[in-house]
């Protein structure tokens, strides 16, 4: 994937990206490369001590073969008889100070040049395990140089046994040096793998999620411009897989945005005409309350009709003008008496007796409940008028229309049923019980009726839910809360003098 995003200007030329840009040490690609040459050299270091403790075996090795080679040459002869001289020379260039041969239980000692006061380690070969390999090589780089030494053991199929004593200093000197060319090596290696590792990951994960923040940056300045969106490069990984959904959702949050704008200017149009329309059909209304005085016969039978209808129309504005608030105030919570509010809800409705609806306020006197009044006097108006509304519109003179209002508590909860004895709310109108504009149950109807009242219920901490609705019974269930109270608050209220 390019590092620019098709379609764009280079990403370094913008002075948004440039202030954005992660500085190299916090960057992802530097801490990569970081890590691999810490892990590879860790691995390296694990590799080193046992390559020095190998050398260690190893060179004691040498010395005591070279040293058994020089006994059997020695043992031919009378050891007494070689010169001085020659041993010193032959001591010297195995660094030893003295040459021995134990056969048959019975030592001999070959070559000797100063024997030393004490020896400080016994080293037998045939004894020596990886794990003493180790520590013992840790201790000699860490802690020998001044020490005396004997070794000792079989060398090849000889059945004698061969030791050599000799200071430690040439050991541990040899020792150091070969850790310093396996270090060296080591960092070599690391450094040559680490780069290549860092390489092939930038080029496979690094740069594509480069790539991928560029694009987010880049779309995040200009959502609407569609030259702004990520084209995926094809690849068929795990980060193919996410280029092509990243892609997908800049182009859906395009189209919702899209939308989004276009119903905020259709939404602030429709507040301005309502706002006009209310004030006209306000003017309609009271011209209506003129017409019915008129004692003719012909206005007197639509008169009402024009009434109900100016009614509808300016409930309608109302409602479209209440839902389009940017936030409804918090409520204003107190004790109420729910049945005097429910009182007051059927006055504003204003039921016309020739409908046929009957109301029915069940909720006991002394019951209270904790709300805002006057949000709780709109949710419970609009639950109810809708009810009127739906059983209005069957003419049948049979069917009985019966609107139910009460209410029970249940702990710290106050359930208030809405129940109306309708024909019930059509599938759509499910679906989209609590949705504006879409769960209107009649024709011509907007459903903001539900919409607010959900929203004034949540504000309190309840809900709404459709309990039953079937052909004639529909039950709507409001449950509020009562509001929790702050423990700090009641104890500094109780402390407060009167």
């Amino acid at each position: 994937m390019r590092e620019r995003p098709a379609g764009g200007p280079e990403q370094s030329d913008d002075p948004t990206s440039i202030a954005r840009r992660v500085p190299i040490v916090r960057r992802l690609s530097t801490k990569l490369l970081l890590l691999t040459i810490l892990f590879v050299a860790v691995a390296e270091v694990l590799i080193l001590v046992p390559s020095v403790s190998y050398f260690r075996v190893r060179w004691l090795e040498e010395r005591l073969g070279t040293a058994a080679s020089v006994s059997v040459v020695l043992m031919q002869g009378e050891p007494a008889t070689l010169p001085r001289a020659v041993q010193d020379d032959l001591l010297r260039a195995l660094g030893a100070k003295a040459i021995a041969v134990r056969d048959a239980g019975v030592s001999r000692l070959l070559a000797v040049a100063e024997m030393p006061p004490r020896v400080d380690e016994h080293i037998d070969l045939a004894e020596i395990g990886p794990a003493d390999a180790v520590l013992d090589a840790l201790d000699e780089v860490i802690f020998g140089g001044d020490r005396v030494v004997r070794v000792f053991g079989k060398v090849g199929d000889s059945d004698k046994e061969f030791e050599l004593i000799f200071p430690d200093g040439k050991l541990r000197k040899s020792m150091l040096l070969y850790a310093r060319n396996i270090a060296l090596l080591s960092l070599f290696i690391s450094v040559v793998t680490a780069t290549l590792v860092f390489t092939a990951i930038n080029r496979l994960m690094i740069g594509p999620i480069r790539g991928l923040r560029l694009s987010m940056l880049r779309f995040a300045e200009a959502p609407d411009d569609p030259t702004r969106v990520l084209r995926p490069s094809g690849r068929q990984d795990e980060l193919g897989i996410a280029e092509k959904e990243l892609a997908e959702l800049q182009m859906q949050l395009q189209r919702t945005l899209s939308e989004q704008r276009h119903l905020a200017d259709l939404g602030l149009a429709v507040s301005k005409i309502n706002h006009d329309m209310r004030n006209i059909l306000a003017s309609a209304q009271l011209l209506s309350d003129r017409l019915a005085m008129v004692k003719d016969p012909t206005v007197q039978a639509f008169a009402p009709k024009l009434v109900r209808a100016l009614d509808r129309a300016v409930a309608y504005s109302q409602g479209v003008l209440a839902y389009g608030r940017t936030q409804e105030p918090p409520p204003m919570r107190r004790k109420l008496r729910l049945r005097q509010l429910v009182d007051e809800v059927q006055g504003v409705l204003g039921i016309d007796p020739s409908s046929g609806v009957e109301f029915e306020n069940l909720v006991e006197a002394d019951f209270e409940v904790d709300a805002d009044s006057e949000h709780l006097f709109r949710v419970l108006t609009n639950l109810c008028r809708n009810a009127v509304e739906a059983m209005s519109a069957d003419k049948e003179a049979s069917v009985v229309r019966r609107l139910t209002v009460s209410a029970e508590r249940t702990g710290s909860i106050s359930r208030i049923l809405v129940a109306d004895t309708g024909p019930g709310l059509p599938q759509k109108a499910r679906e989209n019980l609590f949705a504006a504009f879409r769960g209107s149950a009649r024709s011509g109807g907007t459903g903001l009726g539900l919409a607010i009242a959900n929203e004034l219920v949540r504000a309190h901490g309840g809900s709404i839910e459709l309990v039953e609705s079937v052909g004639g019974h529909t039950v709507f269930a409001v449950m509020i809360p009562d509001q929790r109270v702050q423990l700090d608050e009641a104890r500094s209220a109780l402390r407060r003098p009167a």
